[in-house]
């Protein structure tokens, strides 16, 4: 007899008094004597499946339902047939249930409204429960749908490396490898992976078209809701492209990829819509909305007359230089132009060294400096209602001499990243790309309000429980 998925049977994928075997975990049980109903889910659907079961006709009936505790789990043999009520629904008439495993008493998921904070704390249960399982479907799908735009594109995936010695960000964030000090593994000092985009600009200059998509770390001891220790980073990178041509590319991405999951996540996104209504229209404004290109000097601009008029954030130090905040971006975005914006052309010096000079025409000569050259680079960061960025990309810096003059104004150690430096030797005439925050874009498409909650077994500062 078949095994059947609880969404297959949702999905009409059995027909109606089909006979099907079913393996779930107990929701609940309702003992109505001579007729009783036990909830299941499969891990494959959001929706939960009922399961009827009568005394006089469903062996292990007694067994299981004054023996059976939630999360137990359970195989239940029945017929597929429309809810008695006449409200459409599905359910599975049993003709058998039985116990596979009983899960104890002080099984910490019961039937009662858990707080994020208290499932953080039982990371290794929380996926059983609606909210957790149906962030990590979506999250399931979207990684999917990520590797197929790029496969379908003409895209190379390249691994890139988790060990490394070069810090991409210059930033000095980075998780350091512990060794010994009398018999060191490696030659240099060794940390994790910031970024994985030097090692995509090389394979670009092979193939191209290449993404890395794959985990990625910083050691800032952050405790915001959008700030992790590890976290997963989609990092395209384009030869012979600048700016304008690498935005396009962005939003095509962007589009097409939101589509794609909310088409095969439908269950998902309407459980999270009964509580927050908005984030459908929210799809549909990513999707069907052009994303506009708003200049970081016209957005300072924008800023400081709002601080004129009365708005107030918690920094309204607005000057040219200034590395905006999350309030500021959202202001943008939300406030401003109701829509996912890149905000372009950014003071150099609050930009990664490999970003690409722009001419005299992008250089800005305000008067606010604040200690800054007036010099702009060809980046962006895509800002997105709700969220705030969620990518950030530039057209890189092909001159050998002004890359060189950067890294040492900067004051780093060339010798872990002169491979990297040297590719503009060898013929690299351009490149561009963009990285892509993975989690920060579940945040932002399901409204979910920490990203601790959409990744399996967060790393942040202090605790490392799991």
């Amino acid at each position: 007899m078949l095994v059947a998925e609880i969404s297959k049977i949702f999905k009409n994928k059995h027909e109606e008094g089909s006979e099907v075997h079913v393996h779930g975990w107990v929701k609940s049980t309702r003992d109505g004597g001579k007729i009783s109903f036990i909830e299941v889910n499969d891990g494959s659907s959001v929706l939960n499946l009922q399961i009827v079961a009568k005394v006089d006709s469903t062996e292990g009936y007694n067994e299981v339902i004054k023996n059976a505790r939630t999360g137990s789990s359970i195989l239940a043999t029945g017929v597929i047939k429309k809810s008695t009520k006449g409200d459409g629904q599905i359910e599975l008439l049993a003709s058998k249930v039985e116990i596979l495993k009983n899960a104890d008493e002080d099984y910490p998921l019961q039937k009662k409204e858990h707080s994020m904070e208290f499932l953080r704390d039982n990371a290794h249960l929380r996926a059983r429960t609606k909210t957790i399982s149906a962030i990590m479907r979506v999250r399931s799908k979207l990684a999917y749908a990520i590797h197929k735009f790029f496969q379908d594109n003409g895209f190379i995936w390249v691994a890139a490396p988790i060990i490394t010695a070069n810090d991409a960000e210059g930033a000095g964030e980075g998780f350091t490898i512990a060794q010994d000090s009398d018999n060191p593994f490696f030659d240099k000092t060794a940390s994790l992976t910031v970024s994985g985009q030097l090692n995509a600009e090389a394979y670009a200059q092979a193939f191209k078209k290449v993404y890395t998509f794959g985990p990625t770390f910083r050691a800032e001891k952050s405790h915001t809701n959008r700030h992790a220790s590890e976290f997963w980073m989609v990092e395209p990178e384009i030869a012979f492209i600048n700016l304008a041509q690498l935005q396009v590319v962005i939003e095509t991405f962007i589009k097409t990829i939101v589509k794609e999951v909310y088409e095969e996540c439908k269950d998902e996104f309407n459980f999270f819509a009964k509580d927050k209504p908005f984030i459908i229209e929210r799809i549909n404004q990513i999707i069907d909305k052009p994303f506009m290109r708003v200049d970081y000097a016209k957005g300072i601009e924008i800023l400081a007359e709002a601080v004129k008029n009365g708005v107030k954030f918690e920094d309204s130090d607005i000057f040219f230089g200034k590395d905006l905040g999350s309030e500021h971006e959202r202001y943008l975005c939300e406030k401003v132009f109701n829509c996912p914006i890149f905000l372009q052309n950014f003071p150099m010096e609050i930009k990664a060294f490999y970003m690409k000079e722009n001419d005299e025409t992008k250089t800005y000569t305000g008067s606010d400096l604040r200690g800054v050259s007036g010099k702009t680079v060809a980046a962006n960061d895509l800002l997105v209602p709700g969220v705030g960025e969620i990518v950030g990309g530039s057209q890189r810096e092909d001159s050998y001499d002004k890359i060189m003059q950067r890294v040492k104004d900067l004051g780093m150690d060339i010798s872990s990243i002169q491979w990297y430096v040297d590719l503009r030797k060898y013929g690299y005439f351009s490149s561009a790309g963009f990285g892509l925050g993975f989690e920060r874009l579940i945040m932002y498409i399901l409204d979910v309000e920490n990203i601790r909650d959409t990744i399996p077994f967060p790393r942040t500062g202090g605790s490392l429980k799991f």
